[in-house]
């Protein structure tokens, strides 16, 4: 089901992660930011969009991870754009073919649509559409190409994997030179911008207010922070105290702090 959560601004939320899926509404037709993940509940939004006579006009991916890349028949066959980096990750990363079972992606999750993505210019800063101007924050946190997207005139930030109340900062240690550094940068550039924000959409967790901007910026920060120092986090996502369902967290913060101190030991992480 669509929930308002600004002026022209809706999310859907699936069972899976809870993951955001967020409409913005133009004038000849909806923007869909990250359309997942099961494929019932891609087809209920595609029921309410049409059952209030609306289309899809634009997708887009805000990263090049599976459940960002997803799509159904019933939502058309719009343009989904990304950025230039996402799409050229993701169509190199489907290149070799995904292991749904490695990847813990669940049966209901339709493969068929999945990331045909088309990138934006390099160093494009809107998307390009009949709507409220979308501006894209590129940054290299998480994931290559990632883009968190800023609607000004709605006061919302879509943040894509990042600001989330459930989930810890997810670092990308596979392709990045400096996961620490790239995740700090962008949290600053998030920072830049959180004074014209009112609502945080993360991709997985719960819709902030303007109280939980600052906030969530400063405990990702704190979060990281701790991780580049090898120090225990004190973060209520991580632990004894993070929320029933969630106790997986702890064993990524686990593997993370494995990972890094490996990179370290190989010199992979620049002093």
């Amino acid at each position: 089901m669509l929930r308002q959560v600004a002026d022209g601004v809706l999310v859907h939320e699936s069972e899976f992660c809870q993951s955001n899926a967020v409409v913005v509404q133009g004038r000849a037709g909806v923007l869909l930011i990250d359309a997942g993940v099961h494929d019932a509940e891609m087809a209920c939004l595609a029921k309410d969009l049409s059952d209030s006579g609306q289309a899809v006009a634009v997708g887009f991916s805000t990263h090049p991870h599976w459940d960002h890349l997803l799509w159904h028949s019933g939502l058309g066959a719009p343009v989904r754009w990304g950025t230039a980096l996402c799409a050229d990750t993701a169509r190199e990363r489907l290149s070799h073919g995904i292991d749904s079972r490695r990847l813990g992606i669940p049966a209901q999750v339709p493969m068929d649509l999945l990331g045909l993505i088309t990138g934006l210019p390099v160093g494009a800063v809107q998307i390009p559409w009949d709507g409220p101007p979308v501006r894209i924050l590129e940054h290299q946190a998480h994931a290559p190409g990632h883009a968190a997207l800023l609607i000004e005139e709605r006061g919302v930030l879509v943040a894509g994997d990042m600001l989330s109340d459930v989930l810890i900062p997810m670092l990308d240690l596979s392709d990045t030179a400096d996961p620490i550094e790239d995740y700090l940068a962008a949290l600053h550039l998030l920072a830049s911008v959180a004074g014209d924000v009112d609502v945080v959409i993360p991709g997985h967790g719960s819709v902030g207010g303007t109280d939980q901007v600052h906030a969530r910026i400063d405990q990702d920060l704190a979060y990281v922070h701790a991780l580049r120092d090898a120090r225990d986090p004190s973060d209520p996502r991580v632990g004894p105290s993070a929320r029933e369902g969630w106790d997986w967290v702890s064993d990524v913060h686990a593997r993370q702090l494995e990972r890094l101190a490996e990179r370290s030991a190989r010199g992979g992480i620049p002093g």
